[in-house]
């Protein structure tokens, strides 16, 4: 199957087209918002980063975002005094070739008219990246996706996850692109992964970023593990963990990667979020919507975000598929809910069955057709402050 996708200067293609507006400090937001609001278009997004220091993690997560190739032009707001570089982010939009603008609210003359500016601004890059589009046919194994879980119950194993698996397993068969991630939820489930990894040194790449996140959280005295997962049924970390690593289906593992870095080519990737060495801005999962932050910095055209206690939120820049794990929650929450795995549960359907069911819906969204996220108005972004350092060529498979 194929559809028409959005032709990027970088040889990239998009499944969606874009115009962002993007603040760079928390002192800038409201403008950005108003921006966006103005402009009474879903194409018009917003997302941010509220800290006003400078941050390595986030600005490379800010470069990554925005030559998204979902993203067809930006609109830069800055209050002016922010250490944000807003001058190396701009320069990185100038080398991708996207039509982009910047607005100081200080030199415009504060908020109003900051807004205007906004406004007027928007109007020129949504031009710019019209007459610059170019429709091209994309196929499967030109996709990205990610797969993240949220609000996990005693049903996401045993549905929705290894359903997720059985859908990657086929894409990384069509050649797609499938990245993984929450290490935090994988710890005991390395050993299983080292005997997956495409290498010896993805193997040990592997190991030590379990090892890593375990360490994290014993530093910081919390695990990722929820009073709600108990609630709905999960016993313990390791149970969380082992349905967690059901989505990454059975594919070889081609290699381990860090936050806003492109898989070097298709299969199956790790995304390790925690942060190198010793706790320095807190907890590297703060909710859902950093980790699919960080899975479209990677690239993901599409993110595939299980749940079985029940999730709303969407995300910016690329739609978010929601794949239900518990028939109840379903039956409440069916509004918000793009696939039923909870049919696994009554019979009513296989692992296979559901799999395939959750390809084929990748590939109508990538046509255009909308995920009950996108249909709600749900545009959720997160970017905080975080340490991370690059994965070395040990991480990816020769």
């Amino acid at each position: 199957m194929s559809w028409l996708g959005w032709q990027r200067r970088d040889g990239r293609k998009g499944i969606r087209d874009v115009i962002l507006v993007v603040y760079l400090v928390e002192c800038a937001h409201h403008v950005a918002r108003r921006i966006v609001e103005g402009a009474n278009d879903p194409r018009v997004q917003l997302i941010g980063f509220p800290g006003c220091y400078p941050n390595d993690y986030a600005l490379g997560m800010m470069k990554a975002l925005t030559t998204h190739p979902n993203v067809g032009g930006i609109v830069l707001v800055s209050l002016g005094c922010e250490s944000f570089n807003r001058e190396a982010l701009a320069e990185t939009l100038s080398a991708a070739g996207r039509p982009h603008d910047t607005v100081v609210i200080q030199r415009a003359g504060g908020t109003r008219a900051g807004i205007a500016a906004g406004q007027a601004a928007v109007e020129r890059v949504r031009a710019a990246a019209d007459a610059q589009a170019v429709r091209v046919p994309m196929g499967v194994e030109e996709l990205v996706v990610g797969t993240i879980c949220g609000g996990s119950d005693g049903t996401s194993g045993i549905t929705a996850n290894p359903a997720v698996g059985r859908a990657f397993d086929a894409l990384v068969d069509a050649g797609a692109t499938c990245i993984f991630e929450e290490t935090s939820e994988l710890i005991g489930c390395e050993g299983h992964m080292r005997s997956r990894a495409a290498s010896a040194e993805v193997g040990a790449a592997i190991v030590a970023s379990v090892e890593q996140a375990e360490r994290y959280y014993r530093a910081m005295g919390y695990g990722s593990f929820a009073p709600g997962n108990a609630e709905g049924g999960l016993s313990s970390q390791e149970e969380k963990s082992a349905g967690a690593y059901a989505k990454s289906g059975a594919r070889p593992i081609n290699g381990v990667i860090v936050p806003a870095q492109q898989p070097p080519g298709a299969g199956l990737y790790l995304l390790d979020v925690v942060p190198p060495g010793d706790p320095k801005f807190g907890f590297p999962n703060i909710v859902d919507n950093a980790e699919i932050g960080e899975l479209m910095a990677c690239g993901a055209h599409v993110t595939l975000f299980t749940t079985g206690r029940g999730s709303v939120v969407g995300s910016a820049i690329a739609p978010v598929i929601k794949i239900c794990a518990n028939p109840e929650t379903y039956a409440r929450m069916h509004e918000d809910m793009d696939v039923d795995a909870g049919r696994i549960l009554d019979g009513a359907a296989t692992l296979d069955a559901v799999g395939a069911e959750i390809v084929s819906l990748i590939e109508a969204v990538a046509g255009g057709a909308e995920t009950k996220s996108e249909a709600l108005g749900h545009r959720e972004f997160v970017l905080t402050y975080k340490a991370t350092g690059p994965a070395g060529p040990s991480c990816l498979a020769a």
